[in-house]
């Protein structure tokens, strides 16, 4: 029922591009494009619906530990914001509306998994073992916060347009050789995969075979630049089918569709089988970052329809209607996650400490003496001004 295999369609109306009410037209017109091999898979509705035969074979337990970390992300979005409006903290990347991709795409991952993400992706590092308080720590611009904590298999995220497609390729193509029976998941943005270094990695990785799923959050927004004003083919799953790598269009905003496609697409690739792309189609409904105002590329009247499609919203309709939650498990697990995030930013603020004299300690193992001498005259600099 995944919509994996190119020759076993889904039967069934599952086309997140055919959604009803149809999409709105913010970069999402599909041209006259035959999608041939390429399936979409959505298996939860905007309704909160679930066509009968569809729904995955996942414990109410955990159904309700991803909704949790839904939330939480969300708290954590909002809260990071606030501070960064506050003076509190550097510029972020919020996510609100793309929970479902963060959360989903990571929930099939275990420990010896890797994950490589890009700066969108905290709902999933934070999935993946990552305090919030040091997520804060790494957003304020402390160094401490940058390295994966010592348990977690994942790559610093990158902030340069897809530069970390490649290495995560490498990674999995090593695992491969190696014989490492585990997998390897990156995402990235539509933006992101106009840079040429994605699609050479896509080539690399369906050439070896390598056990490397590649997400694609297509938020219809490459800052300020709409997808159909970068792609004239808009189904970007299809660049996969073009390269030998499977491929599939998801309903990024639904949490079910993006935890079953994940699934199989690192079932597959565990079992030797290759790549896959994924293709999870959403929506950015917040700013691209906090030094972004979308008001003035974005007309308001393309982000309200999304607010019926929030992934969240979709998930509580179906969870409470089938007895998993009540409303008022929904306002207190909301006030608990409000709650976490809150002391992790109580915790960051008693512990972040600017650390001035070791700004030149990370660029090189053996530092160059053109750098020591930038790096005494810093020193000397700093100590006239007494900063320790």
């Amino acid at each position: 029922m995944s919509g994996l295999e190119p020759d076993k369609p889904i039967e069934a109306s599952c086309d997140p591009m055919q959604a009803s009410p149809p999409l709105p037209a913010s970069g999402f017109n599909t041209r006259a494009i035959d999608l041939g091999r390429i399936e979409c898979l959505q298996i939860l509705d905007e309704h909160g619906d679930i066509e009968e035969g569809l729904q995955p074979d996942i414990e109410d337990n955990e159904l309700l530990r991803v909704h949790r970390a839904m939330l939480l992300s969300r708290a954590f979005d909002s809260r990071m914001l606030a501070m960064q409006r506050q003076g509190q903290m550097g510029t972020f990347a919020p996510n609100l509306g793309q929970e479902a991709c963060m959360i989903g795409q990571v929930w099939p991952l275990g420990d010896e998994d890797w994950f490589s993400p890009s700066y969108r992706a905290f709902g999933a590092q934070i999935w993946r073992g990552w305090s919030m308080e040091r997520l804060m720590t790494l957003w304020a611009g402390y160094h401490d916060g940058f390295p994966p904590p010592d348990d977690v298999k994942d790559l610093p995220f990158s902030i340069v347009i897809g530069s970390h497609v490649l290495p995560a390729t490498g990674i999995a193509m090593a695992m491969r050789r190696a014989k490492d029976p585990h997998c390897m998941v990156v995402n990235f943005g539509d933006g992101a995969f106009s840079q040429g270094a994605i699609t050479e990695a896509m080539n690399f990785a369906a050439v070896d075979q390598a056990p490397i799923v590649f997400v694609c959050e297509n938020n219809g927004w490459a800052i300020s630049t709409p997808l159909d004003k970068q792609a004239g083919n808009e189904v970007l799953a299809a660049r996969g089918a073009g390269y030998g790598v499977h491929s599939i269009r998801v309903d990024g905003n639904d949490i079910l569709a993006m935890m079953t496609a994940m699934k199989e697409a690192c079932d597959r690739a565990r079992r030797g089988e290759g790549p896959t792309l994924i293709e999870a189609i959403t929506f950015r409904m917040s700013l691209h970052t906090t030094a972004d105002d979308p008001t003035v590329y974005r007309d308001e009247s393309l982000v309200e329809p999304w607010h019926n499609r929030c992934p969240i919203r979709r998930f509580e309709l179906w969870l409470t209607r089938t007895n998993r939650l009540t409303t008022q498990d929904c306002d207190r697990i909301r006030e608990e996650c409000e709650q976490e995030v809150l002391d992790a930013r109580a915790y960051f603020r008693k512990n972040a400490t600017a650390k001035p004299r070791e700004i030149f300690d990370h660029i090189y193992d053996t530092i160059t003496p053109e750098l020591e001498s930038q790096r005494m005259d810093y020193l000397r600099r700093l100590d006239r001004k007494g900063v320790e």
